[in-house]
């Protein structure tokens, strides 16, 4: 009976998802070609004195987001300094929210206003996942570019983003998220009844795969997330963007076969984590779990097990960072299960734009192997891969592992931090090195989700998290665009009858086999001392 309610569970938002997946990915595709602009997009370039016709190399692009994304910062740090934050710990939060990462240090409802609620963590809500699925954007036509050095107007892409897509979808799950019974009000909070504005704060939370939460408990509060109905709805809006995405990368490459292969993938990764965390939360060890049922301590009972598991594969899988449960009362081998699941990357299905692109990084080198194996030209989709890309993919995955384990090391090597870090353990032993093992990859992968156990809100640690969140967003965002300014001028292949098929099951496995090889064995290390030897001690 659980497996047949975890199966329907699944079947209900991947049947949401596929009807949506045609229709929406078009439209994104629409508003990223449209060569048109609507009249408040024109008052919004005139306001910023931005130049809409003006076409930007991949160094242009990515000095406007930067540009952008630092005054966002400056902007969020000044709200939050106002609101009466702390100088560290607004320096956590401005990052985080700028980095789409949203780690909370802090107790929203007591420690924040509903001005900077709205005018601050909502707004970069909109707009740090629009910086994401506009670099996604800007590598799409890099791929289906013939030898142009231009990637697009980011000003344009970042605008028609909010306007277009992410406002309308916010707007309409926020009206369905009132329906669940999510409240939306500027009543003063109280000790009994916390109001405030949530329903349309939790709806770009959830499609921008922002994470985070109006209320402290985040979606395990029952005023954010009140009935199993409007847990399925934040599932399915935390995979609606990721997932139809590719419906909007296979129609500008003019290329569907590949959009299917890399949904696939995807789904395929998904399941691959679901699935197992389900069965350790099911057959949980231990006297409690066995006379519960289940491993429900740290769950809500109106979700239950299935309810929980599956939102916690979508945020982990996502840069969702936001949580229906506490995943450090989660099982030893579930909780490794969610670890397993940032560590892929985030491509299970990943962030808003974020995924995709990170995904296409993994192709690159699936590509460049197949084609090493095989003795062929290493192409996708017409464009000759050389050693410029692969030099740079290369990188790439190197980010995240060397932010995550460096930066841990080099908090434990630190008297002062190490301090923080010993002070901040929830936990001894085994669970407790998850803590801040789990910290630390969610951090670097710009996730935001915690275990919840490990109180990282000290000066030291509100700083470096802080600074690793700032790397794990713009060095990935620096190597994605320098590879889409390599594949923009890249050489087309003379024919595409020579290219490999990678549209077919085969290329599909040998990807999620290399992405498990590229993600999991740097890890197994801290997995024996943290999850593993907790979950295999008798």
């Amino acid at each position: 009976m659980p497996w047949l309610n975890a199966a329907g569970n699944l079947l209900l938002v991947a049947a949401a998802i596929a009807v949506l997946y045609r229709p929406l990915g078009d439209y994104m595709a629409w508003v990223y070609t449209a060569s048109g602009h609507l009249r408040t997009e024109r008052w919004i370039y005139r306001l910023i004195s931005a130049k809409p016709e003006q076409q930007h190399s991949w160094r242009g692009y990515l000095g406007a987001v930067f540009s952008f994304s630092l005054a966002g910062f400056i902007l969020l740090y000044a709200v939050l300094a106002f609101d009466g934050m702390g100088p560290d710990l607004a320096f956590n939060t401005a990052v985080s929210f700028v980095a789409n990462t949203n780690w909370q240090s802090y107790v929203p409802e007591q420690s924040i206003s509903y001005v900077a609620q709205m005018a601050g963590l909502s707004v970069q809500n909109f707009v740090s996942a629009a910086v994401s699925m506009c670099v996604a954007v800007a590598l799409i036509r890099a791929i289906a570019a013939h030898r142009a050095a231009a990637l697009g107007n980011f000003w344009v892409d970042l605008v028609r983003t909010n306007l277009r897509i992410l406002l309308p979808l916010s707007i309409v799950f926020a009206v369905l998220l009132l329906a669940c019974g999510v409240v939306q009000n500027f009543t003063e909070s109280t000790a009994l009844l916390p109001g405030g504005p949530v329903a349309s704060q939790e709806s770009i939370k959830m499609l921008g795969t922002n994470g985070g939460g109006f209320y402290n408990a985040n979606s395990a509060h029952p005023f954010e997330n009140p009935t199993p109905i409007s847990n399925l709805m934040q599932v399915l809006m935390l995979l609606l963007i990721p997932f139809t995405l590719l419906r909007t990368f296979g129609t500008m490459v003019s290329d569907q076969r590949a959009g299917y292969a890399l949904l696939l993938t995807m789904s395929v990764l998904f399941l691959l984590v679901y699935l197992p965390l389900t069965y350790f939360e099911l057959h949980g060890s231990g006297t409690a779990p066995q006379l519960a049922g289940a491993a429900m301590e740290g769950k809500e009972q109106r979700f239950g097990i299935i309810g929980s598991t599956l939102f916690a594969t979508a945020t982990t899988g996502t840069t969702g960072g936001a949580v229906n449960s506490m995943h450090g009362s989660y099982t030893a081998l579930g909780g490794l299960m969610l670890m397993v699941d940032m560590v892929l990357g985030e491509v299970a299905p990943g962030g808003a734009g974020s995924g995709l692109y990170a995904v296409l990084v993994l192709v690159v080198i699936a590509v460049f192997v197949t084609a090493l194996l095989l003795g062929r030209t290493p192409v996708y989709l017409g464009k000759q891969l050389g050693t410029r890309e692969l030099k740079l993919v290369s990188i790439a995955i190197l980010i995240m592992p060397v932010l995550s384990l460096g930066g841990m090391a080099l908090a434990s090597a630190l008297p002062y931090t190490r301090a923080e870090i010993i002070a901040g353990m929830g936990n001894p032993g085994s669970h407790g090195f998850s803590e801040v093992l789990y910290a630390f990859i969610s951090a670097a992968i710009n996730n935001g989700s915690a275990f919840a156990g490990f109180s990282a809100n000290t000066p030291g640690l509100n700083t470096l998290l802080g600074l690793i969140i700032l790397a794990g967003r713009f060095a990935p965002i620096s190597i994605v665009l320098a590879l889409a300014g390599a594949l923009a001028t890249a050489e087309r292949a003379s024919s595409r009858s020579a290219e490999l098929p990678l549209h077919r099951p085969q290329f599909v496995g040998f990807l999620v086999s290399l992405i498990m090889f590229i993600a999991v064995p740097t890890f197994i290390p801290l997995f024996l001392v943290g999850p593993l030897a907790e979950g295999l001690m008798p």
